[in-house]
């Protein structure tokens, strides 16, 4: 990739497609767009209420999806127990809790490997506003470069460009500096997304949460409005001072005089302009509603989920959710495969070659759900005896490594016949000692 073709997909990616991302930032942060609406009029209310049920949905449904960290291993123990020890010295299910996090706010988010000082692998993510992927136009889409870019506060370009041979900085002309050899032998990256249209969770329910933001903002400014309504008071006598005129502060309370009235009897009332309580409760009701729906994200606060709905009706309720989450998993395998391929290539990770490992490799992911242990104890002593060990082990939601805890048993075990036969030959000892003479 020349220098030139570089600096061009980095003008493109600034200007059609991070632009969009930004979008999808605000609105999970909470920066929407009736907090940059038109001023109203002075006088009337003008409140600005921000219902962020953007973060809500991605902060949910990645709980759901990855709240109970992914088992990640091989069947073959030496190789498991090395890949484990990695696992835990790098942290890997939080980065890869965060890239499930990215992937739903802007639709993709990649995870990169890299080599620290001491030569050890290492990865790190990152999110889809100043990272972007270059692919062949093969049928299979082979990455040919990573790339990160960023700019300083004097509006610089820096970043660098990862190929499958050689990785490089580059200045704010595009031009590559300081090239180095890539001990990956591919591109240390792979790009995580939930779907193939790279949509964020919440991307089809973006209009229905400004919608909410406006009908909500419109309550309040109605009840501010009865509030402030103003008591008409007309055909009445109220005292007045030396130029005539009454003595009450008529702006400050409000308050519309008039004693010239053609009529017999006083009137007093507030203006009020019709009350559209029920349509706007109705309208937020039903945007806040189809939210949760068209995002496909269960409600946990709706009424279903605290009442003494059956099981099998709380899983229709979750059913959506469980659809997107299979799908986002088969998406995330996949993806991770790739990226362990990458990972096993700089032959850090796992003694010996292991060019061929990856194909071994297995993943179990886990919805994050409330858990009867009962149940779950219960039904691994059914299966006792019908399924393996590993596999019954597999399905108790505390045994967070099946092979640890299989040899953590094993262990016991042996422990436990060295004490059996210790307390024997103490007790065949103690049998056989001459008795004292006294």
């Amino acid at each position: 990739m020349t220098t030139q073709d570089l600096k061009d997909f980095i003008e493109y990616y600034d200007g059609t497609i991070k632009p969009e991302f930004d979008d999808d930032y605000k609105l999970y942060v909470g920066d929407h767009d009736i907090l940059h609406q038109a001023n109203k009029t002075i006088g009337r209310p003008d409140n600005r209420i921000v219902a962020n049920l953007a973060h809500y949905i991605v902060e949910t449904f990645n709980g759901y999806f990855i709240g109970v960290p992914p088992k990640i291993g091989f069947d073959d123990t030496s190789a498991n127990e090395q890949l484990q020890d990695w696992l835990n010295q790098t942290s890997f299910v939080d980065k890869l809790s965060e890239v499930a996090r990215l992937s739903d706010i802007y639709g993709r988010s990649f995870l990169f490997a890299y080599q620290d000082e001491e030569s050890q692998t290492r990865v790190a993510f990152s999110d889809a506003r100043n990272t972007f992927m270059v692919y062949d136009d093969t049928v299979v889409h082979n990455p040919i470069a990573f790339v990160r870019y960023s700019y300083t506060s004097d509006h610089e370009l820096s970043g660098s460009v990862y190929y499958a041979n050689s990785y490089s900085a580059f200045d704010d002309n595009a031009h590559y500096v300081d090239e180095k050899v890539n001990p990956f032998k591919a591109v240390p990256a792979v790009e995580f997304y939930d779907n193939e249209d790279r949509q964020s969770i919440f991307d089809n329910v973006k209009t229905l949460i400004n919608g909410l933001d406006k009908a909500l903002s419109q309550k309040a400014n109605q009840s501010e409005y009865f509030d402030n309504a103003y008591l008409k008071m007309l055909g009445l006598e109220l005292p007045e001072d030396e130029d005539g005129n009454p003595i009450v502060n008529l702006s400050d309370n409000q308050l519309i005089y008039s004693k010239d009235i053609d009529s017999k009897d006083a009137d007093v009332d507030f203006l009020t302009k019709p009350d559209g309580d029920v349509i706007q409760e109705h309208l937020i009701d039903r945007l806040t509603d189809l939210s949760y729906q068209i995002s496909m994200v269960a409600n946990l606060n709706d009424v279903a989920f605290s009442g003494n709905s059956s099981g099998v009706a709380l899983q229709y309720k979750l059913l959506p959710m469980k659809n997107l989450a299979s799908n986002k998993e088969r998406k995330f395998t996949e993806s991770l495969r790739k990226m362990f391929e990458v990972i096993f290539g700089a032959g850090t990770v796992l003694k010996g070659d292991s060019s061929d490992k990856v194909k071994d490799l297995l993943f179990q992911f886990n919805r994050n759900l409330p858990i009867n242990m009962a149940d779950e104890a219960t039904t691994a002593a059914t299966l006792e005896g019908i399924v393996s060990k590993e596999t019954q082990l597999k399905g108790l939601s505390i045994v967070d490594d099946p092979k640890a805890e299989i040899k953590r048993m094993q262990k016991e075990q042996v422990a436990t016949m060295q004490n059996a036969t210790k307390s024997k030959l103490d007790y065949t000892d103690d049998l056989n000692k001459p008795e004292e003479v006294k």
